[in-house]
């Protein structure tokens, strides 16, 4: 496992590596993996929180969460998906990396969040039939004029982690990660 802090370079390798390992089939130990990446991520972009986000019946429910917890996201927790960034950018009504979420919002008039957005990078888990399944989000509450493209790229591929690991398994009758 991975047992030191992850830097850009190391996490790119880790997402390879476990997209590599998971082609092939179901991998026993992908959710601490996929968790330890996550948490890597957002570690290494000083962001406040990560969580995958399931698409369902008009919500979006958290599945995973890691991060602060006083700003209020919990696993199992759910809010109308029409409030949420996560179903704009997955229609591309909005950029899927804002280093100044709040000054993008109201420059498009956006709806106020429930909680505080300063930067936001955000990518669909698109499923092999095509089908959304949520997405992976990583936000704080103050912008972060440092986030770059490579930094989405990585998020993009914690999502298609997140993809193999919702098909690999049935994800009606169990929780899809570790979430300590």
């Amino acid at each position: 496992m991975y047992d030191r802090p992850f830097t850009a370079h190391s996490l790119d390798v880790a997402i390879s590596e476990l997209l590599a390992a998971t082609s092939d089939g179901f991998d026993p130990e992908l959710d601490a993996r996929i968790t330890q990446v996550l948490r890597g991520l957002r570690e290494q972009l000083g962001m406040d929180v990560v969580f995958v986000s399931e698409f369902l019946d008009g919500e979006r429910v958290f599945r995973f969460v890691d991060g602060e917890s006083e700003i209020g996201v919990h696993v199992g927790d759910s809010a109308p998906l029409e409030q949420s960034y996560c179903q704009r950018i997955v229609e591309g009504r909005v950029p899927q990396l804002m280093t100044n979420a709040a000054a993008l919002a109201e420059a498009l008039q956006l709806p106020p969040t429930p909680i505080p957005i300063g930067a936001h990078l955000s990518a669909p888990v698109v499923l092999s039939d095509g089908r959304i399944f949520g997405t992976v989000c990583c936000f704080s509450a103050h912008p972060n004029p440092g986030l770059q493209t490579e930094d989405l790229s990585r998020l993009k591929g914690c999502a298609r982690l997140v993809a193999r690991k919702v098909e690999a398994q049935d994800f009606l009758d169990t929780m899809p990660f570790e979430n300590d």
